[in-house]
């Protein structure tokens, strides 16, 4: 065969049957569903978990609130105020003789006038002439402090000194009113707000940074979730941060940094990090509330919960004489009757309850009430099958 002859046999493309094609086209398909079934089974038993900004879970050392106190008067109430008590009284006249009046303190009354403290919290940072909300509750025996104007009343923080002044028409969110036979009350009218009531005098000093370097303060103490928040940030900022205990974590600022502390805290802050809970349950006997974490398990276990109902009820019998009888007198006399009603109850075994979700469901098929529930999780914790931190409120 000539060179030119075997050179285009051998250029000549050969025929593939179709159904080789096609076979290699399904096992393609089927090894990509294949893999996406393996992804989705991998994604459906990994646990999702929610991270939250370091500013959600931590403060910083020193930015935090200084409470401030005062004493006052309010007045303009109509009729309702103290009962002319001895030290709203005296306060009236100290008040009047600020104006050059000087009156006895017997001569006055608090009719219109009630005694109160006031208190409001200033934040870190806050300056000369900046506002602040107050709240006023009333200390004598005021029926309400509705209508009222508060006086000028400094507030002073714990070290003594007047860091603000509080002053202005309040505001109760309630009504009371009546007379001896009715009366109506919404709310509580002897505790009021005002809105931007008070006016900064003092700033309150506050120092963040000591040295290059700020602490981050945990709000839930915990080792685990402290370490977490280092080895965040030092992914970050490398070898800058360590945990130095289960609420304390130090940060040293970088270099570049040193002189732009606030740049740095917030650059700190947005850093996201999953901290660590607690099993925990929390019980509230007084309004009947149950709050559980995610982390709770209860062992193996059998339950058995009954009611136990007793009915007292008091009722009176008439003892009358003999009919034509010369003496005695008819006497009513008491009579109780008491009742005793237990209801049968199975004991029902619990098998190992992993998760939260199972233990809810559990409970809720036995049929009980939460003040029942708050019986059982004392129990559990007793016998031993309750892994979790039980706390009583």
């Amino acid at each position: 065969m000539p060179f030119y002859a075997s050179a285009i046999a051998s250029a000549t493309p050969r025929t593939v049957p179709r159904a080789s094609i096609a076979s290699r086209s399904v096992s393609r398909r089927s090894a990509a569903l294949c893999l996406l079934l393996s992804l989705a089974c991998w994604t459906a038993t990994t646990p999702l978990r929610a991270a939250s900004r370091i500013k959600d879970i931590a403060m910083i050392a020193g930015a935090r609130d200084n409470q401030l106190v005062g004493f006052g008067l309010v007045s303009g109430i109509a009729g309702d105020g103290d009962k002319n008590p001895i030290y709203t009284l005296q306060s009236i006249a100290n008040f009047l003789q600020r104006f050059g009046i000087i009156v006895p303190a017997s001569a006055l009354s608090s009719k219109n006038v009630a005694a109160v403290m006031v208190t409001a919290d200033i934040s870190a940072f806050t300056k000369n002439g900046a506002r602040l909300d107050v709240t006023v509750s009333s200390m004598g025996d005021a029926k309400t402090l509705q209508g009222g104007v508060l006086l000028q009343s400094p507030l002073l923080g714990a070290d003594g000194k007047v860091h603000a002044v509080a002053q202005g028409p309040i505001s109760i969110g309630g009504i009371s009113g009546g007379n001896e036979g009715a009366s109506v009350q919404k709310n509580h009218p002897t505790v009021a707000q005002i809105i931007g009531g008070a006016l900064v005098e003092l700033e309150i000093p506050t120092e963040i940074a000591r040295d290059n370097t700020i602490e981050l303060l945990l709000r839930e103490p915990d080792f685990t979730s402290s370490a977490r928040l280092a080895s965040a940030i030092n992914t970050v900022f490398t070898n800058s941060c360590e945990a130095v205990d289960s609420t304390t974590v130090r940060v040293k600022v970088p270099e570049g940094l040193q002189g732009r502390v606030v740049d740095f805290i917030a650059r700190v802050e947005a850093i996201e990090v999953d901290p660590d809970t607690s099993a925990r349950i929390i019980i509230n006997e007084r309004t009947g509330t149950i709050v559980a974490t995610s982390r709770i398990r209860i062992s193996s276990c059998a339950v058995s919960h009954g009611n136990i109902t007793i009915t007292i009820a008091n009722s009176y019998d008439a003892s009358q004489p003999q009919p034509f009888s010369q003496t005695g007198t008819t006497v009513v006399t008491p009579r109780t009757d008491t009742k005793v009603t237990e209801q049968k109850a199975s004991l029902v075994p619990l098998p190992d309850l992993p998760t939260v979700e199972r233990v809810a469901a559990s409970l809720n098929s036995l049929g009980v009430t939460p003040r029942d529930m708050m019986a059982i999780f004392q129990a559990m914790k007793q016998a031993g099958a309750l892994q979790a931190e039980l706390i009583l409120r």
